[in-house]
């Protein structure tokens, strides 16, 4: 019996630890390439529970000489032909995409830290690459997956590896030059809210907003 519950466990966790493997084809991606506005940036996104004030994900939206979002173990998604996912990184990340996400990752229930670095395009690229090669995520393994892709480009030794979201954060805000903002949606209204530059993630990025 012991046996048998042990495999069970092992079963259960090898099927938690599965990645999805979506490949959009060669066409969709080029399709829906998208280039942003400069300057180059490297942008974490960290979904925070209002109530228990924990991580809950973490996204990496890269923007080089194309903008894309690494998004690992993510359940956001937009329907075809809009942003087209292969190895949980979703291609032709433009503003109506990038504002869909950004929805998913805060709402009434939850808020996202938004920490941007600006990055010459061959450091953003770079991170592009890197993320190609990381590919899919098993679930809860967001944050381990973004730290993999950022610890070897350089500008980004800061970064440790880690579980959890809220960790990656602290870690990401030691990286010369991140600014931070809460990200806030209630009843459709938005709110950017900046946090001091330089000040890391400190209680009041994670406290309620409006607290």
């Amino acid at each position: 019996m012991l046996r048998r519950l042990m495999l069970l466990a092992f079963v259960a966790l090898v099927s938690a630890c599965t990645a999805d493997h979506k490949w959009a084809s060669d066409a969709e991606v080029a399709a829906a390439r998208h280039v942003a506005a400069p300057p180059a940036t490297v942008t974490l996104i960290t979904s925070v529970n209002n109530r228990s004030g924990e991580g809950a994900h973490s996204g990496l939206l890269i923007s080089g000489s194309e903008r894309v979002l690494y998004d690992p173990a993510g359940s956001w998604t937009l329907p075809a032909p809009w942003a087209p996912e292969r190895e949980d990184l979703h291609y032709g990340m433009n503003d109506a995409a990038l504002a869909s996400y950004m929805t998913y990752q805060s709402g009434e229930m939850f808020r996202a830290v938004v920490q941007t670095v600006e990055v010459p395009v061959e450091v953003a690229d770079a991170v592009i690459a890197a993320a190609v090669r990381e590919g899919s995520a098993g679930k809860a393994f967001c944050a381990n997956s973004i730290a993999s892709v950022l610890r070897d480009v350089p500008g980004f030794e800061a970064v440790k590896s880690t579980m959890f979201p809220k960790a990656l954060s602290r870690s990401f805000a030691e990286v010369p030059g991140v600014s931070e903002t809460i990200h806030a949606e209630t009843g459709g209204r938005v709110r950017q809210i900046p946090v001091a530059t330089g000040t890391g993630i400190l209680a009041q990025t994670w406290a309620r907003v409006g607290s």
